[in-house]
């Protein structure tokens, strides 16, 4: 498959890695849609897109809304003209420990069901209903050959004080393998890319010796860039031998 011309749909494309996918697809002659809770964000996005020349569209959704991703996608297809591609790529953290003791009380604090529920609303069902919907419409439209990614994390190998996360992550690299097996007949290719620390906002706020702390342990000594991040995206789009498999892009580190 070749990028330029290829209808593709963005998830949590308003900033961050998402944003930057956006961008890049267009850059490189692709036309896309994408979504995002935040108006704002969809708004300067789509305007960033302008000097490209493709067609970009962006939509309020929530992916953990499954009325939502079922508009989404019909509006996506409709308004590109079918959809080829997918990255599954919005996510978001709630972080804590499973319990822990309250230093001053010496109670046991336990990690709250809803932050667990919200990440796997978010990180893991929501891809779930993405790709079924983008399925069913590449099936429906004989728009094949078609592409799902999945952008999974470093994390899905165990992350202190993510269990939501890491499980989300982990399980979102079995349904890539799985949805390979299932979908293969239809023309569909599926592809997770794990990323590790990126220069994204979230990292921006993070006070500098904490930044170092978690660069150390990285052998390249730096965080990745989006744009590396893209490449991954670039190679399994292109490469149409590959299905099934996620690409490690994390300088190296172990978790």
């Amino acid at each position: 498959m070749n990028v330029k011309g290829m209808n593709i749909l963005v998830t949590g494309g308003a900033s961050g890695m998402g944003r930057a996918f956006v961008l890049s697809l267009a850059k490189d002659g692709a036309n896309v849609a994408f979504c995002d809770v935040n108006e704002a964000g969809i708004a300067e996005t789509q305007a960033a897109a302008l000097a490209f020349g493709t067609k970009v569209v962006g939509f309020k959704a929530n992916v953990a809304d499954e009325a939502d991703v079922v508009a989404l996608v019909k509006n996506a297809a409709d308004a590109l003209g079918g959809l080829q591609g997918l990255i599954n790529n919005a996510g978001i953290f709630r972080d804590g420990l499973l319990v822990k003791m309250d230093k001053e009380t010496g109670a046991v604090v336990k990690f709250p069901l809803s932050k667990w529920s919200e990440v796997i609303a978010v990180d893991l069902t929501g891809p779930f209903l993405l790709t079924r919907e983008f399925a069913a419409q590449v099936i429906e439209r004989k728009a094949g050959p078609a592409v799902v990614i999945n952008i999974s994390s470093i994390a899905r190998h165990g992350n202190r004080g993510q269990g939501n996360y890491s499980a989300a992550k982990a399980g979102l690299v079995a349904d890539t393998k799985l949805w390979s097996l299932e979908l293969a007949a239809y023309g569909i290719r599926t592809g997770a890319i794990a990323p590790g620390f990126i220069d994204t906002p979230i990292l921006a706020g993070m006070k500098p010796e904490a930044f170092e702390a978690m660069v150390k342990p990285v052998p390249l000594r730096r965080v990745g860039t989006p744009g590396e991040i893209y490449a991954g995206v670039r190679f399994i789009i292109e490469c149409d031998y590959f299905t099934g498999r996620c690409i490690d892009i994390d300088g190296g580190l172990n978790l």
